[in-house]
């Protein structure tokens, strides 16, 4: 009697589940919960992105313990390839209805919505050469779109490992759930990773492309931007945009519409919803179900190191695309623009545009480059909307 319960405990228990029916071990998962404890320490001793960071490490962890099926689908729900007859859909693991909300699209407009009720878009309509700038810093998409067709991958998995280069892990997580949710994992983890990492990638591609006269540039005040402005903006660009390219209208719409509860000032309420409880609500959510794709059997492979390299390339021609130009308008302008602010035209608010002041400032301590580099920044975050829109509408399903 005690012998048939201390087997059935080792049966139930996680040690076994690490052993498949005919003795292979799943080393991976151990690799894994590994990965997700280096993760939980950069978010937490050394504070990168942790907001995002700590749930993605915690799901990594939560999607390789053996056995606790949290990402089980018996029952196709949104994997028909491990069906299991007789079960009911409440047998479907607890985060993978969660992840539900990932690959509707649900979650990353949910963000969309928050970061639009904490986005200022004065910079951009003071300074409308912005929009430009944001645009070249989309460069690194096509870059790396095109390299990862050259190494085999097919066109929907390059369209989303280009997204990379947008460093916007909301975009990514969208495209890539709608065309390649099996590189979600790899996909929105080094997305997040080089987001966080852009105080040490960024500058010294800035210090190689751009000379120490460019970076010394004081760029005179901004005009101030009225309110009517700020309120006919967002309704005006979804709309524009949303009919020459009718597949950016989720992510743009939600952004807009989040931009224009901030901008409106008749509901507050709404507003500090929208970027405080839901926000964080879903940041908790699309955090732990993004983390709990990267099982080990399927995210440890070859695959993924490219994945990783492609995104890094991508993130890295996106910088350089932004500096380019922005040393393009220094020359047209005969010296009124600093090109460090191209850098800022990746959309990673607000941190890109920080580096870009800090950078300017080692050069000339008097120099005042954040407003000036929020334009290209917020630029940044409409340009990836776009950029993904067309990517959809090219490879999405027809």
């Amino acid at each position: 009697m005690i012998k048939d319960v201390l087997i059935g405990l080792w049966e139930a228990s996680g040690f076994h589940a690490l052993f498949l029916d005919d003795g292979t071990f799943l080393w991976q998962n151990l690799v894994m919960i590994l990965v997700s404890f280096v993760l939980l320490y950069f978010a937490i001793a050394k504070k990168c992105e942790p907001l995002l960071l700590v749930p993605i490490a915690f799901g990594i962890l939560l999607a390789n313990l053996p056995g606790a099926g949290l990402m089980d689908d018996p029952t196709g729900i949104m994997d028909t390839s491990n069906l299991i007859a007789g079960a009911h859909w409440y047998d479907t693991g607890v985060l993978r209805l969660i992840y539900a909300g990932v690959k509707s699209g649900l979650f990353p407009c949910i963000i969309f919505l928050g970061i639009g009720c904490m986005t200022d878009f004065g910079p951009l309509l003071s300074n409308p050469m912005s929009l430009l700038l944001g645009a070249a810093a989309q460069l690194g998409i096509y870059v790396a779109f095109v390299i990862a067709i050259v190494l085999g991958f097919a066109p929907e998995e390059a369209a989303s490992i280009a997204i990379i280069g947008g460093a916007d892990g909301p975009t990514a997580i969208f495209l890539t759930g709608k065309l390649a949710g099996h590189l979600l994992g790899p996909i929105a983890v080094a997305a997040y990773s080089y987001m966080a990492l852009i105080p040490f990638i960024q500058p010294p591609i800035m210090k190689a492309l751009t000379t120490e006269k460019e970076r010394k540039v004081e760029m005179k005040q901004l005009r101030k931007v009225s309110k009517i402005e700020k309120i006919i903006f967002p309704v005006v660009v979804l709309v524009i945009c949303a009919f020459i390219l009718p597949s950016v209208a989720p992510l743009l719409g939600f952004l807009m519409l989040g931009n224009l509860f901030k901008e409106c000032g008749v509901v507050d309420r709404l507003s500090d919803t929208a970027q405080n409880a839901l926000m964080n609500i879903v940041t908790i959510m699309l955090g732990l179900t993004v983390g709990a794709t990267t099982n080990g059997q399927t995210f440890l492979q070859w695959e993924t190191i490219k994945i990783v390299i492609l995104g890094l390339l991508a993130f890295c021609f996106s910088t350089v695309g932004g500096l380019l130009l922005g040393k393009l308008l220094y020359l047209i302008t005969g010296g009124k623009v600093n090109p460090l602010i191209g850098a800022a035209g990746v959309s990673a608010v607000p941190m890109a545009a920080r580096v870009a002041q800090n950078e300017g400032r080692k050069y000339n301590p008097k120099n005042f480059l954040l407003m000036h580099a929020m334009g290209p920044n917020v630029a940044g975050v409409i340009g990836s909307a776009v950029a993904a829109g067309f990517l959809l509408a090219m490879f999405g399903a027809k």
